[in-house]
Formats: C-alpha cells, sequence, structure tokens
C-alpha cells in the first residue's frame, strides 16, 4: 500500500516541492490515517501540537488562504482575517481545496500546490516554532513529511 501511495500524483508533487526546498525530509506513509491532527500524533507518536494542520479558506476576491496551523488550535477566522487586512474569510468545502490545491481534505499539504495559486497567501502559526520537528501532511491522508519551522516558514511565507 505505501508504494502506491507514494506513486500518487499530489505526493510526488509534494517530494518535488520538498526536494527544491531543500527540505530533507523524507515522506512517510502511516498505517493509520492522518486526515486530523489527533490522528496523526497518535499515528507518529509525538505531542498534537507537533501536527501542521494546513487549512484552506477563501479571501472576498475568491483567492485562496492557507493558514498553517498547530494541531493544539483551531483557527480563528475572524482573527486571521483582521490581520490580513479582510473583511472575512469564508470556510470552504472539498471541492474548493481540491481545485485550488491539488490535494484532497486530510492530505492537504503545505507545500506542492498545482496551478495558479502555488503563489498564495500563507499565514503561518508562530507555536509551531518552539518544535525541533513539526509534521505536515504530504499529499494523502495517511502520508506525512518532517521539516523544522524554520524550513517550512521559509518555503511557504511569513508567521503570524
Amino acid at each position: 500500500m505505501s508504494e502506491q501511495i507514494l506513486a500518487r500524483p499530489a505526493v510526488s508533487r509534494v517530494r518535488a516541492a520538498l526536494h527544491a526546498a531543500g527540505i530533507d525530509g523524507e515522506i512517510r506513509v502511516l498505517a493509520d490515517s492522518t486526515r486530523t491532527a489527533l490522528e496523526a500524533a497518535s499515528a507518529l507518536d509525538v505531542e498534537v501540537a507537533q501536527i501542521a494542520s494546513s487549512l484552506v479558506f477563501r479571501r472576498p476576491d475568491g483567492e485562496p488562504v492557507l493558514v498553517i496551523t498547530s494541531g493544539a488550535h483551531r483557527v480563528d477566522a475572524a482573527r486571521v482575517a483582521a490581520a490580513l487586512g479582510l473583511a472575512r474569510l469564508e470556510r470552504v468545502d472539498a471541492a474548493y481545496v481540491k481545485s485550488v490545491s491539488g490535494f484532497s481534505i486530510g492530505g492537504v499539504s503545505p507545500l506542492g500546490w498545482e496551478g495558479e495559486h502555488a503563489h498564495l497567501t500563507v499565514v503561518i502559526d508562530e507555536d509551531l516554532a518552539p518544535y525541533d520537528v513539526i509534521w505536515a501532511a504530504a499529499g494523502h491522508p495517511h502520508a506525512v513529511f518532517a521539516c523544522t519551522f524554520a524550513q517550512l516558514r521559509r518555503r511557504v511565507g511569513r508567521a503570524r
């Protein structure tokens, strides 16, 4: 099963993005689902706060915003919107997530987005910074990769 998952196009995009970013972490395929931060932390035997959850929202102009948050937190969309100078951020459905990122919910990676949204607005939770290693989805609900906060921030954008 792991070879089939590693061969999927979405996972291959993440692998290429990791390589391009100079992030050495290998993609790990886990037997258990990593659709939620709690599931991922349990499967990896790490703190839930070490899970970098990638959540997609929509700006009023229709463009996506990626919020990378510690698995220990819930996103306050109004607070993020205010920090970005927006009136609001809209919650989105699975079809929107797939159309803008190329990933299915549960496997949304902070790296390797497809198409025109490759340079989207990204907000990263500073509470991920204290951990030596953080874990993020790698394009499939059973695939993850490890990196540091600094590596992720350098690759995808500013922290807030």
